[in-house]
């Protein structure tokens, strides 16, 4: 019997691979609109934090969703997205 692979991926706040169903998606849609993507479901560029916000905070600190997009983002951008975080 064959097992099912679970897709990994990498934090952008703490560097740990886990499961993609237990992470959140942050994604740049084609008109550079970056936004997170609870549904998993948007499509875009996508990439991928815990849902600690402790991690967001780490990955907005460090600028790793600017590297992983190749673009600037506004403080406005990330205040939105860490309060649908906090809210969720």
């Amino acid at each position: 019997m064959k097992t099912k692979k679970i897709p990994m991926r990498m934090c952008l706040g703490c560097d740990e691979m886990k499961p993609k169903r237990e992470m959140i998606r942050v994604v740049k849609s084609k008109d550079g609109e970056i936004s997170l993507d609870l549904t998993g479901r948007k499509s875009g560029r996508g990439a991928y934090i815990c849902k600690d916000i402790e991690c967001f905070k780490k990955a907005r600190k460090a600028r790793r969703f600017e590297k992983s997009f190749s673009c600037m983002i506004s403080s406005e951008v990330y205040d939105s997205m860490e309060a649908e975080l906090e809210n969720e």
